[in-house]
């Protein structure tokens, strides 16, 4: 195959792609913040290939940063500890189960998510310690924003919308619609009613 017409193939790609902004609402029609939003193909034509950097889940303050991590599928995720104390983190999860027992700083080696799905976080110490890594099938996923919105980048076409939030009463029930994507936004208003999300206020310097 001649560079031009690898250049010519790149640049109908190119023109294919669109900016799509996506707004989530929740049943009373407001904006929501911090609900994770992919795409997949319907037909299953996309290439999974996860980047070969290790994405981190870091324990800060004894919150777990991010509070919610997205990753794709097989991708590696480490769980350096900033703290001056132990933690001891794990998930009975479907997805992932494992156990990191008492550590500082880093543990030996990034772990992989070979599955799909809600990985609920938790420390053994810390029960207040509460953390989700989403891992999908897409290279196309984001975090809505304060005003509940996304910025996704996709080839035009039809796909599925998926959306999750750490409210949902059933945190494996993901949320999904088939959605054409164009430079036209999107809007995704959920079904389910949120639980309520309490926040913890801790301080690093009491030794617990």
């Amino acid at each position: 195959m001649s560079k031009y017409l690898i250049i010519i193939i790149l640049m109908v790609l190119s023109w294919q792609t669109v900016a799509v902004n996506i707004t989530v609402k929740n049943t009373k029609d407001e904006p929501m913040a911090n609900a994770v939003v992919w795409l997949t193909t319907k037909n299953g034509s996309e290439i999974i290939t996860p980047p070969d950097t290790p994405y981190a889940m870091s324990q800060k303050d004894r919150e777990f940063t991010p509070r919610i991590l997205v990753v794709p599928q097989n991708a590696k995720v480490e769980f350096p500890n900033a703290d001056s104390i132990m933690h001891h983190v794990y998930s009975f999860s479907k997805a992932k189960t494992f156990e990191l027992k008492l550590y500082k700083e880093q543990p030996k080696a990034p772990l992989v998510f070979e599955q799909t799905g809600v990985v609920e976080l938790g420390c053994n110490i810390h029960d207040w310690m509460l953390g989700y890594i989403v891992v999908v099938d897409s290279t196309i996923f984001a975090i809505t924003d304060e005003a509940g919105k996304v910025d996704l980048t996709a080839s035009k076409g039809e796909y599925t919308l998926n959306v999750w939030h750490s409210g949902f009463s059933d945190i494996s029930n993901v949320e999904s619609e088939d959605v054409s994507v164009s430079s036209k936004p999107l809007t995704y208003k959920i079904k389910q009613t949120l639980t309520e999300q309490i926040e913890f206020a801790t301080d690093e310097f009491d030794d617990y």
